[in-house]
């Protein structure tokens, strides 16, 4: 069988050396919509958006760990002994990161990468990709990928924790729209996620799409930089942890709608696209915070 779930959960952590400067998070923020926020006048040269674009004033959002090092803690988890299946059969299904302290601008960092657990779905599998980071100063981020893999389920392993939210029974407190740039999915790509499915045209339509989508972790660093910027006053420190399923896709060139409900530490997030009747793009998206 293609997964063995026990000689992938008792493979040890493989260790990688990850580095990053200011160079990778400004590009990664500009990947993300960073200097375009449509709630500004002139948001290119706005103080709350020159902190994610311009050197001398930094802040690392902390989705960032999703790309820091190309983010190639993920794919050495597809990689891990026990573990050989067909990348296009393998959908990402959630993605969930931990804080432990703020990302600095630039650094040096080791990733342990393993395979955290391994569930049965039926029809498929999923993979649960853990990736501890730590510098010279301790724990810096720990992130898990929900991974779906198609056509591998059926091994008699535990189905796994669902993860469902109820929806809340009021209406969203705020709500925003950001707007996804026709170019946003070539210009996030330069942070390491090389897949064609985001830039050909022909590729995309082999995989069932009609023309190249978003990746949903582009959408992931959207939606944590709406609800800094609306909810937390722009302070990226308060963030300590984020979750989300990815529901459905998104396309450049469309619109997020964003919903927030607020209780005290904790935002629940719902993503949705407008302009196809408010189709799920996140669902089950929480960021807890200080």
């Amino acid at each position: 069988m293609p997964i063995d779930a026990a000689k992938a959960l008792a493979a040890p952590p493989r260790r990688a050396g990850i580095r990053w400067g200011h160079k990778d998070v400004q590009l990664y923020h500009l990947g993300i919509g960073a200097g375009a926020n449509p709630d500004k006048a002139d948001p290119a040269t706005d103080p709350d958006e020159l902190r994610y674009t311009l050197e001398s004033r930094l802040h690392v959002l902390p989705s960032f760990a999703t790309v820091a090092g190309a983010g190639m803690g993920m794919m050495s988890g597809l990689s891990a002994p026990g573990i050989d299946v067909d990348l296009a059969a393998v959908l990402h299904g959630g993605q969930s990161l931990a804080l432990h302290r703020p990302i600095p601008a630039s650094g040096e960092a080791t990733a342990a990468s393993r395979v955290a657990a391994v569930y049965d779905k039926g029809k498929a599998a999923v993979l649960v990709l853990r990736s501890d980071v730590t510098d010279d100063q301790g724990p810096l981020w720990t992130s898990e990928a929900q991974l779906f893999v198609r056509g591998e389920g059926g091994f008699g392993g535990e189905r796994g924790p669902s993860g469902r939210l109820d929806a809340p029974d009021r209406p969203c407190d705020r709500t925003v729209e950001r707007p996804v740039r026709p170019d946003q999915a070539l210009l996030y790509r330069l942070s390491g996620d090389w897949n064609p499915l985001h830039a050909d045209p022909e590729f995309a339509k082999l995989a069932g799409f009609d023309r190249p989508i978003l990746h949903g972790l582009c959408t992931y660093g959207i939606t944590l930089k709406a609800v800094v910027d609306t909810v937390l006053g722009g302070d990226v420190t308060r963030v300590r942890a984020y979750r989300t399923r990815f529901a459905g896709i998104a396309l450049p060139g469309e619109t997020l709608r964003v919903g927030l409900w607020e209780t005290p530490g904790r935002v629940q997030v719902a993503v949705t696209a407008p302009e196809r009747d408010d189709a799920p793009v996140l669902a089950d998206t929480v960021v807890e915070h200080a």
